[in-house]
């Protein structure tokens, strides 16, 4: 029976740091999860991925296997990564862009991915650029949504106002927040502070129908004041690799403290419970991966050291994004507020004046 394409998630086994297994183990983990709502055709090498698959006993019967001659290596440039057209990555996006499938993870090279998304399946119509979006632990017990972590290292206000919009939209879908609080990363909580990027943002967004909270500094995203946290990708990147050293850091400190004394070795025993939850905090696993939103299609970026349980997760997020038609949304809200408006003859100046590049189409 052929697999209905809006319940099909495409996993690249190809790619991760530590090879296939435990990628195959975490879409069969994904797979069993859900269930008969879903789909999952792993795309990479069918010798090595049948060579998982005949160790596992009981397999369930909603996967199948797409071959791919292809695998790019983890420090390939985008350019060179787009240019494989045989790679899993390619296959994997076009499966999606075909409407064979809904959503494409892969725990394969960054760029590569996002420059081959942004090729093979194009932009949603209206959006300037797609926006790679992390999951911030916080305070508040609900993760913070945080864009863009690495996909535009120079960004223009619209960009911003961009963000704001698609990552409201992805809080509203993966929280259920009905008007998610939206703020833009700056150097105070002042109108008044930021720089000229930040000041032609603030404009764009004080009109705007989302609910724009206005200037955060970076304690609030771990704090859980605001909802989404906007910021530019060389920034955000910045703050994702600070994010990712916290976990390790704190592992090697309890360690040395447990070393210490006898007695130091004895409380972490009555301490255990505590310091899993708090590990699990820090755990990206919790959240699988990251969505590229703005491109036409469901896809999720994950960590090249992805364990099982992680490429579950994203398996399960991007079901649900595409369940939950996120893309449509996006779109839909683009225009209801002054992103490129769908008059756009009439509205030409004030677009430009804005940054605003309108392209016309509806999402596929």
């Amino acid at each position: 029976m052929t697999p209905d394409p809006k319940h099909t998630v495409v996993l690249d086994v190809m790619g991760a740091d530590g090879g296939p297994k435990e990628i195959i183990r975490g879409g069969l983990d994904a797979a069993r999860q859900i269930g008969e709502p879903l789909h999952i055709k792993f795309v990479g090498d069918q010798e090595q991925i049948n060579a998982v698959l005949d160790q596992i006993e009981k397999k369930p019967k909603n996967i199948s296997v797409l071959h791919a001659d292809e695998e790019i290596p983890m420090g390939a440039s985008a350019s060179t990564g787009i240019r494989m057209k045989n790679s899993s990555v390619t296959i994997g996006l076009k499966q999606v862009r075909y409407k064979k499938a809904a959503a494409f993870v892969s725990p394969g090279n960054t760029g590569a991915v996002m420059g081959t998304a942004l090729f093979t399946l194009g932009r949603i119509a209206g959006v300037m650029r797609p926006a790679i979006t992390a999951l911030f632990p916080s305070s508040a017990g609900r993760p913070t949504v945080v864009l863009d972590v690495g996909a535009n290292a120079d960004c223009k206000p619209a960009h911003l106002s961009q963000f704001a919009v698609m990552g409201s939209v992805y809080a509203q879908v993966a929280f259920g927040l009905a008007h998610p609080r939206v703020g833009l990363i700056s150097i105070g909580e002042e109108r008044s502070k930021g720089n000229e990027l930040i000041f032609g943002a603030q404009k764009l967004l004080k009109h705007s129908r989302i609910n724009f909270v206005g200037n955060i500094e970076g304690r609030d995203i771990l704090s859980g004041t605001t909802d989404v946290a906007v910021t530019d990708g060389f920034t955000g990147n910045i703050l994702l690799k600070f994010a990712e050293s916290v976990k390790p850091l704190l592992v090697k400190a309890l360690n040395r403290q447990v070393q210490t004394n006898i007695f130091s070795r004895f409380a972490v025993i009555f301490m255990l419970p505590f310091l899993r939850r708090m590990r699990s905090v820090f755990d990206y696993s919790e959240y699988g991966g990251a969505p590229l939103l703005g491109v036409n299609g469901v896809v999720i970026i994950c960590h090249g050291s992805s364990s099982a349980r992680a490429i579950t997760r994203a398996i399960v997020v991007a079901h649900d994004m595409a369940e939950k038609r996120i893309n449509e949304r996006i779109h839909d809200e683009l225009l209801t507020n002054h992103f490129g408006r769908d008059d756009s003859v009439k509205n030409k100046s004030q677009n430009n004046r804005d940054g605003v590049v309108r392209t016309t189409g509806t999402v596929d």
